[in-house]
């Protein structure tokens, strides 16, 4: 069974900032945005719970960390998992996956 992916984040990290958006991938339009710190994570979730579908539609927001990490440099992996860490803590449903499109999620 195929599984929707339509919420994704986009994590953008330079040396001094991070900033995240939760895009709905339908239409590309961004539903929340955060950015600056690891307190993004934070942010971005009580955003999405305002702004947006709390849940990701029912099927959560999907994250390959591990893509992430790749695209932007294994010194950002703290970053990226604070993001992440961050969003589940606040008790935005993600949906973490392993890699790859097809890749299998695990709901968090």
């Amino acid at each position: 069974m195929a599984v929707l992916k339509r919420y994704v984040p986009r994590l953008f990290i330079s040396i001094k900032y991070i900033t995240a958006n939760v895009v709905d991938r339908n239409n590309g339009s961004i539903v929340a945005t955060a950015s600056t710190a690891v307190v993004v994570g934070e942010v971005l979730a009580m955003r999405v719970k305002v702004e947006g579908p709390e849940d990701g539609g029912g099927r959560g927001i999907h994250v390959v960390v591990g893509k992430e990490i790749e695209k932007k440099g294994l010194q950002s992996r703290t970053k990226v998992w604070g993001v992440v860490n961050a969003m589940r803590s606040s008790g935005v449903k993600l949906m973490l996956e392993d890699g790859g499109e097809g890749g299998i999620g695990r709901e968090f």
